[in-house]
This record gives structure tokens, sequence and C-alpha cells, in this order.
């Protein structure tokens, strides 16, 4: 959690210190950002919403929890991890290209730690492994 924290807080640091993005960019890209913004907050939004008391910073299954299948996770399996991340290629695209190298790690960070957190989701809802066949989709619905 505090690797993820770090992360995000380098993506907005070196977007604000970085260079920016050619003139000629900035429209098209700053378009570009608003609209992975407006697929990012149903995601972040949607499955907060759905895990409820469920929802933790850290990749661990509650013990009384149960697993989610509805709303936006009928489309991904992991939809905060993918909409943080369509959050910060947003901040990137919208502030300069140095905020895609933090960007890139944070993305490596949640595919890791979406695979420990599968493992522990695996152990304990014995209908993940369907769940799992049925959404193929880790972290943006038709993507990722």
């Amino acid at each position: 959690m505090v690797l993820q924290v770090l992360l995000f807080l380098l993506v907005a640091v070196a977007g604000g210190l970085g260079p920016g993005w050619p003139r000629s960019w900035r429209v098209p890209l700053w378009f570009c950002a608003a609209l992975l913004g407006a697929v990012a907050v149903p995601l972040i939004v949607g499955g907060s919403a759905s895990l409820g008391p469920q929802l933790t910073p850290f990749p661990r299954p509650v013990k009384a929890g149960t697993l989610k299948q509805d709303g936006v996770y009928r489309l991904v399996r992991h939809p905060i991890y993918g909409g943080g991340v369509l959050v910060a290629i947003a901040g990137s695209l919208a502030t300069s290209p140095l905020a895609l190298v933090p960007t890139v790690l944070l993305a490596a960070l949640f595919e890791l730690k979406h695979r420990r957190e599968e493992l522990w989701l695996s152990d304990r809802y014995p209908e993940y492994e369907d769940y799992r066949r049925r959404v193929p989709r880790r972290f943006i619905p038709f993507v990722w």
C-alpha cells in the first residue's frame, strides 16, 4: 500500500515538474485524459461501492467477506486497480511525459499485487476459479 501511494505521488510530482507535452499535442492529450478519467471514475467508485465494508487497502480478503461478482465486478476482477492505472495515465497525458515512468511502475505493481490477491481469493472462495473464467479481464473492461 505504501508503494502504491508513493507511486501516485510520483506521478503527480513528475507531472508537475516534468517537461510539458508539445503544444500541438496538448488538446488531443487532454481529450484522451478526460476520456480515461470518465472510465476510471466508474471503475473506482463502482468497485468501492460494491465492496462496501469489505474494502480494505490490503489485498487479502476480509474474513467475513463474500465474493463480489455483480456491478462492475461483472466486467473486471480488479476495477479499483484498473481505475487507478487509468487515473495515472490520464494525469500523465494531461501534464508531462515524465509522469508515464511512475505510471508504468504503478501498473506493474498492480499486476503483481493482483496475482497475490487472486491466490488468496482462490483459497477463500471455491467459486473464484469459475468467476475468473467468466470474467477474463483483470483491470479494464474489454481491454486488460
